[in-house]
């Protein structure tokens, strides 16, 4: 991704010093630009949890290189020592937030890596760190490579509208900000703008932190694609009048069987686009699919955040950025941070290795290998539909 002409990640190490790591401070956007320096475990969890980093993939990667930062800074006393403070540092990484699943999944395969790299602890460093930069290069390839498979869905789309513009609508941010580069509901969007496709996003503004408005609509602006912020509850009315041809979303976890975890009003996008025959996918990296669970309702742990994030708002004020109230001081708020959509409702999922029905059967199609360890049931799903249908 380019920002004012220059390319970057969403997360890498320091020039010339290994011991930093740096990121975007998602918070700042779009008003400022600032990058910040993690140099601890401690900081790279407050990162995550006040999301300074945000997006399953970039969590997981932002995950990744902090548990390097706690091989880096662990103990050489003995390998008991530096095991029991890296063992602290992935509990304290893993509580920070409990719906994406990439978070544990890398620090899970931070875990492995370490142990696999023998007693030697500059070994086992050295591993946690080349182990980092794994997760991040392969965050970025899957994006690109789900850019690739999601693609063709916008080009057979726009062959049939004969040159107009193809309408995609797109729910909080699944975009480069999200992931380490590319994005992945972003991504095939990406891939036909940039083939000369005529391509235009609605964004929904994504309350209550205002992903969509704040963030999605940045990053397309950086890279030239046409887009229009729309209020959350303004999709379903576009549907109804033909101004929607696709939906893509993202997800922080998918089961197996297809169920669907993302930002909280996905589900009511979901509907919608059931009941007006808009085709609703689900673009996502294979590190985003729980193997574990099969019924995402009742199983996907769902983030409530503080209600302060309802209670306020915050933009920008000739003063700089300011914070204000938009509700009576005295009512509560609830703000819960995702919903589930259940495969039902889900046209299909766009991942690395391609597109697949939202069942156990089409996810195993793209996975075989997976097939004896997750499957709990014998469910078999249904054949993706052909493009264009829901």
């Amino acid at each position: 991704m380019n920002v004012h002409g220059q390319h970057y990640r969403t997360i890498w190490l320091k020039a010339g010093d290994p011991a930093v790591v740096q990121i975007i401070d998602q918070r700042a956007l779009p008003f400022h630009f600032v990058v910040v320096d993690l140099k601890t475990v401690d900081e790279v969890a407050v990162a995550i949890k006040e999301m300074l980093v945000r997006g399953a993939g970039l969590i997981g990667a932002t995950a990744g290189y902090g548990m390097y930062l706690a091989a880096l800074h662990a103990s050489r006393n003995s390998l008991s020592a530096f095991a029991a403070e890296v063992a602290v540092a992935a509990a304290q990484l893993k509580a920070t937030r409990p719906t994406a699943v990439n978070l544990a999944w890398a620090v899970d395969r931070q875990l492995a890596a370490l142990a696999a790299a023998g007693n030697d602890l500059e070994a086992r460093t050295a591993a946690a760190l080349a182990t980092a930069h794994a997760i991040a290069d392969e965050d970025a390839s899957f994006c690109r490579q789900i850019g690739e498979h999601g693609l063709r869905l916008i080009e057979e789309i726009a062959a049939r509208k004969g040159g107009a513009p193809v309408n995609v609508l797109t729910h909080c941010n699944a975009g480069w900000l999200a992931f380490v580069d590319y994005g992945s509901a972003t991504a095939p969007i990406y891939a036909a703008h940039d083939r000369g496709i005529p391509v235009h996003v609605w964004v929904d503004e994504t309350r209550p932190r205002n992903q969509g408005a704040r963030l999605t609509a940045w990053e397309l602006g950086q890279h030239g694609v046409p887009h229009t912020v729309i209020v959350d509850n303004a999709g379903g009315h576009l549907m109804q009048h033909g101004r929607v041809d696709l939906i893509i979303v993202g997800s922080d976890r998918t089961t197996y069987t297809g169920d669907v975890a993302n930002k909280i009003g996905t589900y009511l996008k979901a509907l919608a686009a059931r009941d007006n025959q808009v085709p609703f996918y689900v673009a996502l990296p294979s590190s985003t699919i729980d193997w574990e669970l099969h019924d995402g309702l009742a199983e996907i742990p769902i983030e409530e955040r503080e209600a302060s994030e309802v209670r306020r708002m915050d933009g920008l004020h000739s003063e700089g950025i300011r914070e204000i109230l938009i509700m009576p001081e005295n009512s509560r708020a609830a703000n819960y941070a995702f919903d589930v959509t259940p495969s039902r409702l889900v046209t299909g999922l766009i991942t690395e290795r391609g597109i697949c029905a939202a069942s156990a059967e089409g996810v195993f199609s793209l996975y075989p290998e997976k097939r004896r360890g997750a499957a709990r049931d014998g469910s078999a799903g249904q054949q993706l539909p052909p493009p264009g249908h829901s």
